[in-house]
């Protein structure tokens, strides 16, 4: 069957492996981030309601916010850069290895 043959190859079997642990390290990668930023908010609010500087009205915590967002674009940015270089030439190679 043609999905056996196509689920034993080995490059099929590379790219599925490279996609889940491309996939898995950016995610826990925000996870962590996130999760490290919603725990600050939690327990010390008081580290992220300090103004950057003196006679400023902005805080720590809107910059940490902005980071936070940029951060996950950045990650975007970086699985797109993967998967059009490395995951693409890996779906191009088994295209033609299964004709």
């Amino acid at each position: 069957m043609e999905i056996e043959r196509i689920e034993g190859h080995p490059v099929f079997r590379r790219l599925a492996f490279e996609r889940g642990c491309l996939g898995l390290v950016l995610a826990a990668a925000m996870a962590g981030t996130y999760f490290s930023y919603i725990l600050t908010i939690a327990f010390r609010p008081a580290l992220l309601a300090v103004p950057v500087t003196d006679d400023s009205v902005i805080t720590w915590g809107i910059i940490a916010g902005a980071a936070l967002l940029s951060f996950g674009f950045v990650l975007t940015a970086v699985y797109v850069l993967v998967a059009n270089t490395r995951l693409d030439a890996l779906s191009r190679r088994l295209e033609e290895d299964l004709r």
